[in-house]
């Protein structure tokens, strides 16, 4: 990589920052891509997160990746806020405009929407019910692209009944929060199963669900991706249902990013996932 005084300049913020994978992603684009610019993480602390949104536009940068703690936080900073990144209450993608004020989006719905149709092209949203194993941010992530596509009824499910109802009641119809204990029910007649959780995830207990209950034909996504496998995907290939991993959730949800940064459109394709999947497999 060689740069100009013209290189476009963005990152990713976050406290710590060390483990995000987005810096190998997006230098995979820029170098496949050609383009004059550099992505580069910024280790900054919960306290100095609004100095560091605000200084932003004197370095010239073009904007910046959010991930934890700062997602919610960044919120309050933003001049403007897309209605995704409202309904979702946190913000992911901030973007440098021309006059110097923040912008902030939200693409993990983006993200979660692209990864679905890619690996299981034949679901339909207005096919049926959608279940969602969760009621946190990408629970909330989740239930926003599913709204927005059409799903005709999404249940979402979670161990604290509470923040289940509260997620239904703050995006609406077609929302309803169901029991854990009614899972069963809540599966049997659902086109889509989504575990929202970071149950399954290496090093953490995989969620145990009983899948008998839902119909041939569903469609069974695990966002978590380390493992690409899980134990809930495995079940579902081994009753023969189709199922999608959480990787490209990861990739496609960075690339409204990178388009607004760097003025390309990137791709996501089987080298750069097996770019990304030879650092997660180190």
């Amino acid at each position: 990589m060689i740069l100009t005084g013209a290189a476009r300049v963005a990152g990713v913020m976050g406290w710590p920052v060390a483990h995000s994978r987005s810096p190998r992603l997006h230098g995979y684009w820029l170098d496949h891509c050609g383009v004059d610019g550099a992505y580069v993480p910024f280790a900054v602390a919960p306290d100095d997160l609004a100095r560091a949104l605000d200084a932003l536009p004197a370095l010239g940068v073009a904007g910046v990746n959010l991930t934890v703690p700062h997602k919610e936080a960044a919120l309050g900073r933003m001049a403007s806020l897309s209605e995704t990144a409202r309904r979702i209450g946190a913000v992911n993608t901030v973007i440098v405009a021309e006059d110097g004020s923040l912008a902030g989006d939200n693409t993990d719905a983006f993200g979660f929407i692209e990864n679905l149709r890619a690996g299981a092209p034949d679901w339909r949203a207005e096919a049926g019910p959608a279940v969602v194993l969760g009621a946190g941010g990408a629970a909330r992530a989740v239930a926003v692209a599913l709204q927005d596509t059409g799903a005709p009824e999404i249940r979402i499910v979670n161990r604290t009944p509470a923040r289940a109802e509260r997620l239904a009641s703050d995006l609406g119809a077609p929302l309803v929060a169901r029991p854990w204990d009614d899972l069963d029910r809540a599966l049997a007649d659902a086109r889509l199963l989504v575990n929202a959780t970071t149950l399954g995830m290496t090093g953490g207990p995989a969620p145990v669900i009983d899948l008998a209950p839902l119909p041939a034909g569903a469609v069974v996504n695990d966002i978590v991706y380390v493992p690409r496998v899980t134990a809930l995907l495995a079940a579902a290939a081994g009753r023969g249902l189709a199922t999608v991993d959480g990787l490209g959730m990861l990739l496609h949800q960075a690339r409204p990013g990178f388009r607004a940064w760097f003025g390309v459109d990137p791709e996501v394709t089987p080298e750069l996932r097996a770019f990304v999947e030879h650092d997660l497999d180190a």
